[in-house]
């Protein structure tokens, strides 16, 4: 029996639901699959444990997490307290801490969704979104000076360095390299940012030469937010940096539907440290307590979690169970539907358990 150990950290707003959720839909498969158990260990972490200890973690917490295969996480933020602080504190120093330089964001139109672009058919949309995740423009290099007088400057520096570029770049050209069309598109801003980019693009076009079987584009990133809306099925696996891809990935979210069916894995791809799994769609405070939330991110990162894991069959079965709940139109309020949390959470461990595959 293999054990996976766990660190769930709901986080804020609607984390503490849908964490809860994924992890009932978590056990559902575990006792499905019967090869595998997950220790799971709860951490509260968050803007409430800072407003009770003055920090978003514990100042150990990184040799807490050090220990755990994998972190499940929520969400973070809260409109009482900067976005700032309660993302530094948290999120991104956990990322940043083990080094988590690969944001993988997959993104398709599940059965029973609609894309909000018009004629847009099942398959058009099957993009794995690759980000680098530790530098670029959240490098958080800079700073303030003069604060308060009519001289104050701010500087916010993107940092890119060569071993950053080029394992984000090697991670994507892997990436697909495996998906059958063997496309990737490089985001790039060259023709404004002559330093950085110009980089990023050389770097780029240095390591496609160790995979000849992929075929490498290159698109500026207002031009790949049009095609993004405009030709869909142009687009297999794009990589962008870390500002460029946030919000290229949101884009991508509501084009299948929803936020709320965004998934995303911060990962260490040498395995140093647990790497992190979240869904995207923040904590949104506006319909926290409500009962409406849609899980369907967090369940979908579960399944990336569960690979990462070396659990392929039990995230096929969880996926299959995703798939399954949308087909017959288990919906919550952001797709249209009326179904409440708890709704999709039952028709998922339902699917799950009926599944004979």
């Amino acid at each position: 029996m293999r054990t996976h150990r766990i660190a769930a950290i709901p986080g804020d707003g609607i984390g503490n639901e849908v964490i809860p959720a994924g992890l009932e839909v978590l056990r559902a498969v575990q006792e499905r699959q019967g090869d595998f158990t997950l220790d799971v260990t709860d951490l509260p972490w968050g803007s409430d444990f800072y407003r009770a200890t003055g920090r978003m973690m514990p100042e150990d917490g990184l040799e807490t997490l050090r220990g755990f295969d994998a972190i499940y996480f929520g969400a973070v933020g809260d409109p009482e307290l900067p976005d700032a602080l309660t993302l530094w504190g948290l999120r991104l120093r956990i990322c940043q801490g083990f080094d988590q330089y690969a944001n993988i964001r997959p993104t398709r139109v599940l059965p029973g969704l609609q894309s909000p672009l018009r004629g847009v058919e099942a398959g058009q949309i099957d993009w794995v979104i690759v980000r680098e995740n530790s530098e670029g423009e959240y490098a958080g290099h800079g700073g303030r000076a003069h604060q308060g007088h009519g001289i104050e400057v701010a500087t916010e520096t993107s940092i890119f360095t060569r071993v950053g570029v080029e394992r984000i770049m090697r991670t994507a050209f892997r990436i697909a390299e495996s998906r059958p069309r063997k496309l990737l598109t490089v985001v790039t801003k060259s023709n404004a940012q002559r330093h950085g980019m110009v980089f990023w693009d050389e770097v780029a076009a240095a390591v496609a030469k160790d995979f000849p079987a992929v075929t490498m584009e290159k698109e500026l990133v207002d031009a790949m937010a049009a095609r993004f809306v405009r030709k869909p099925a142009s687009i297999d696996t794009v990589v962008a940096t870390n500002l460029h891809a946030d919000i290229l990935s949101d884009l991508a979210g509501a084009l299948t539907g929803s936020l709320g069916v965004a998934p995303t894995a911060n990962l260490d791809p040498e395995r140093r440290a647990p790497s992190m799994f979240e869904p995207i769609h923040g904590s949104a405070f506006d319909i926290t307590g409500k009962g409406v939330a849609n899980p369907i991110a967090t369940f979908w990162t579960a399944c990336m979690m569960l690979d990462h894991l070396g659990e392929a069959a039990a995230s096929a079965r969880l996926m299959r169970g995703i798939e399954a709940a949308t087909a017959r139109g288990v919906l919550t309020p952001d797709l249209g539907g009326t179904a409440t949390t708890k709704d999709v959470t039952a028709a998922v461990v339902e699917a799950i358990r009926a599944d004979n595959t």
